[in-house]
């Protein structure tokens, strides 16, 4: 018996061992992608420097749902964060579509000049409505790739069935400018809708064709820039809270040095992507009289964005700063 009493006091006596915190971030991206092996580091970055007291559960694959899903899980508390593309940031903010806008940006630095420029509203709409948008991550410069019919003018589209992201405000327009219905769905069935025939022609960036198993399903790449792709990293400003001050700032400092890396190594990755599809796919770059016609269409669909979309106020500001 007395030596039950003093194990029993030694238990006591023991240290609690400490339960590390685990925040849960949701994610598109598959864990060996360019994307998982940035967000793996992040994730073990966090766990070092705050002595394993927290730690990044990553959900790959989409296995908590298509963006709208995930940040409706972020809302809840089911998820704690979440790594998305413009379509996942604009439910919080519909504005950041803005930098998606179909013909409006030819390349990085034109969208690194009106990033740059909108990021303090954006961190402030973010920050009211719960969130930190904690820094940006791009995917890649989406082109037009299609199956079996090469898309050198508009006209060749109009017996094509686009696949478009069902929550995307800006890529419908652009296709309704130029007459054609598109084919929504989500990005985790898209594969199927490839594969089954039902769509033919994706506006995508070369890295996330690759990656989501797209690119095999298409033959035909026409070279000139539709739109950059861009993402973010949000947390959800509750889930911080409930970290110890010095631990919230681990995570949204090494997230912050993680978004900047998945700035530039996807941009490096989507370019060396685009390589490679160039050596696999028909490719046809635009001449000086084709490009003349699809800017006919950028135009169309940048004013239709402009009635019903977008503040007018806004795009204004943005043709300004692109001048």
């Amino acid at each position: 018996m007395k030596r039950l009493f003093a194990l029993a006091l030694l238990v006591v006596a023991l240290p609690a061992l400490a339960v590390p915190t685990t925040l849960k971030i949701g994610s598109l991206a598959p864990r060996e992608s360019p994307w998982g092996k940035i967000l793996r580091t992040w994730a073990k970055a966090v766990k070092e420097k705050t002595g394993g007291e927290v730690e990044l559960e990553i959900f790959w694959n989409a296995t908590q749902g298509d963006e709208p899903a995930q940040m409706s899980k972020m809302k809840t508390g089911q998820l704690d964060g979440a790594i998305v593309s413009a379509v996942g940031l604009g439910i919080v903010d519909p504005n950041v579509n803005v930098l998606q806008v179909p013909g409006l940006y030819a390349g990085w630095a034109q969208l690194d000049k009106v990033r740059d420029a909108l990021k303090p509203r954006f961190d402030k709409s973010f920050q009211d409505a719960g969130f930190v948008l904690v820094g940006w991550g791009d995917i890649g410069l989406d082109r037009l790739m299609s199956k079996g019919v090469a898309l050198k003018t508009p006209a060749d589209l109009k017996t094509s069935r686009p696949w478009v992201w069902r929550e995307d405000p800006v890529l419908p327009p652009f296709f309704q400018a130029v007459g054609v219905v598109p084919v929504p769905s989500s990005v985790p069935e898209a594969v199927t809708e490839l594969s089954g025939g039902h769509c033919n022609v994706m506006s995508v960036s070369a890295l996330a064709a690759e990656q989501l198993q797209w690119a095999s399903h298409l033959d035909h790449l026409n070279l000139m820039v539709m739109a950059p792709n861009i993402g973010g990293m949000v947390l959800s400003s509750a889930s911080l809270k409930k970290l110890k001050p010095e631990h919230a700032a681990v995570v949204t400092d090494t997230g912050k040095l993680a978004s900047k890396a998945l700035t530039d190594s996807i941009r490096n990755e989507d370019a060396t992507a685009l390589e490679r599809l160039k050596k696999r796919m028909e490719v046809n770059d635009p001449t000086p009289a084709e490009r003349a016609e699809w800017q006919k269409i950028f135009a169309d669909t940048q004013g239709r964005l402009t009635r019903g979309t977008f503040p007018p106020a806004l795009m204004k500001e943005i043709q300004d700063l692109l001048k």
